[in-house]
């Protein structure tokens, strides 16, 4: 929720442009080629579904009878594992385990039409299928991704609180920054902005590390999954020179972002130090400062974080030519900044609401680092 209008940019950009825009989705329509390219390139979406389906259902007759219609047979094969998860939403039917059980058993009616059989294994490709009850409508999707696209593969440690790596997408591209200038994170935490930062600079498909469900379906042959790579392999500049940098107090939070660093191929190319932010001095011109600050969610703990965001105001006072952005629960955020934010957007850090405060500093003269992205 919150980032539709980012991921519907993603989507423009890599070509697509048939598409709606719904609260928490954003539909568009594609070959198998593109379920490939979409898995690799999006940067700021959970995962990429078919919508096998999307019908009226108040009564579980309606339900079953809508999931048989849909053409399971020409996507699901013989030795197919099909688990069925699901929601429910101001909807009569109610009982998410009660939907799950009927959409499943109108698959395996509809799959015995085509294979004959009443036994299915399930031991071959992992296919996902959810059922979303909304309003007394049922839509119904497979998961083309697997493990959430938040899971690019580099980081194998996690401080206490980290942030999604598609959310770090997200407020880098939210910001003006580009490569052409500094970037720098002083409460970096697990290092996720830095990477991503990293990986928009050298324009790395955040999914080209890891594998997805669909990887192993017969319908996507090889080839089209090698095409897509390969496009991605050619797309990457990794001889754009980065000026990206990262601090944190506390030092076993650097040794986790160090490890993450590594991982992600950036060791000589993002600066990592133990710093607290009162002694932080980033260097260069028309530079962006994004962080994600300690939210205090326990009372003993408010006094330090807001203390924090003094450092962060002092901080930024001494940069006149940066731009400042900070995500943060704190519901009292500009007032102890001492200055309203230029822009706010409202975001969800997992299930925790945030403000997302933009403080727009003087843009680079032409041809020092114009603004690559800037969604409003």
């Amino acid at each position: 929720m919150g980032l539709e209008s980012i991921v519907a940019r993603e989507l423009k950009e890599l070509g697509y442009h048939d598409m709606t825009v719904e609260n928490g989705r954003v539909i568009f329509s594609g070959d198998l080629i593109d379920i490939c390219r979409c898995n690799l390139w999006l940067r700021t979406s959970d995962r990429i579904l078919i919508l096998m389906g999307e019908f009226p259902a108040t009564t579980f007759d309606e339900l079953f009878e809508g999931v048989k219609a849909l053409p399971w047979q020409d996507v699901i094969p013989q030795n197919g594992e099909f688990p069925v998860e699901g929601r429910s939403l101001k909807s009569q039917l109610s009982s998410v385990p009660a939907c799950q059980s009927i959409v499943k058993k109108a698959i395996v009616d509809k799959l015995n039409q085509t294979y004959h059989t009443e036994w299915f294994p399930e031991d071959g490709p992992r296919y996902v299928v959810e059922v979303i009850m909304l309003n007394d409508t049922a839509l119904i999707t497979l998961d083309t991704t697997g493990s959430g696209l938040h899971k690019r593969g580099y980081r194998k440690l996690v401080t206490e609180a980290p942030l999604k790596e598609t959310m770090a997408a997200a407020l880098i591209q939210l910001s003006r920054w580009n490569p052409n200038r500094p970037f720098y994170d002083p409460c970096c935490g697990s290092g996720t902005l830095l990477v991503e930062a990293a990986m928009i600079g050298w324009n790395i498909a955040p999914g080209l590390r890891r594998t997805f469900n669909s990887e192993e379906w017969p319908i996507i042959p090889e080839h089209l999954w090698t095409e897509a790579r390969e496009e991605a392999f050619d797309s990457v500049r990794d001889d754009v020179p980065l000026q990206i940098s990262g601090s944190d107090i506390d030092p076993a939070a650097i040794e986790v972002a160090q490890a993450a660093v590594n991982a992600a191929g950036f060791a000589k190319d993002i600066k990592l130090e133990v710093l607290p932010i009162s002694k932080a001095r980033p260097q260069g011109d028309f530079g962006c400062m994004i962080t994600n600050p300690p939210y205090g969610e326990r009372l003993s703990e408010i006094t330090e974080v807001e203390q924090l965001i003094r450092d962060l105001k002092r901080l930024t006072v001494s940069l006149p030519s940066w731009s400042f952005f900070a995500i943060s629960s704190t519901k009292r955020f500009e007032t102890i900044f001492n200055k309203k934010a230029d822009k706010r957007r409202k975001l969800y850090n997992g299930t925790i609401e945030c403000q997302y405060y933009q403080y727009l500093g003087p843009l680079p003269p032409r041809g020092r680092g114009e603004s690559q992205l800037h969604i409003e």
